[in-house]
């Protein structure tokens, strides 16, 4: 399965931006979809996720009121809504699928994470 993600570029802090992620050819199902994204020297961390069958989200702690995703119904992709940005939120973000998650509760850890997609920049100013 190929997901693709867009939306990502420079702003500045304090800005605000949207990234969507797709499934090529197919619809979500009961798949649970999150994003990652990995910083220059860092390692890949959990941003957030979200069950597509109905729409519940988890969050990084750190990220937690600021990063707000939900289902696009309509075309069928996942938005990641970030907003009051900051240099350090600079990084690549990765959408990716869980194709077989657990019912009762979404998985953070990206072992869990089968489908990647390319990955997108965004690039945060001071």
């Amino acid at each position: 399965v190929q997901l693709q993600a867009c939306g990502g570029g420079l702003v500045q802090a304090g800005g605000s931006l949207r990234l969507s992620c797709a499934a090529s050819g197919r619809a979500f199902g009961n798949w649970v979809v999150g994003w990652f994204r990995q910083a220059p020297g860092k390692q890949r961390e959990f941003v957030s996720a979200i069950r597509w069958s109905n729409g519940a989200a988890v969050y990084s702690d750190s990220l937690k009121g600021r990063f707000n995703m939900f289902r696009d119904n309509a075309k069928n992709t996942v938005v990641l809504q970030m907003n009051s940005l900051k240099p350090e939120d600079t990084a690549i973000y990765y959408c990716a699928a869980d194709i077989d998650p657990p019912s009762l509760f979404i998985i953070k850890e990206e072992a869990k994470y089968d489908s990647w997609g390319q990955g997108t920049q965004v690039t945060v100013s001071s």
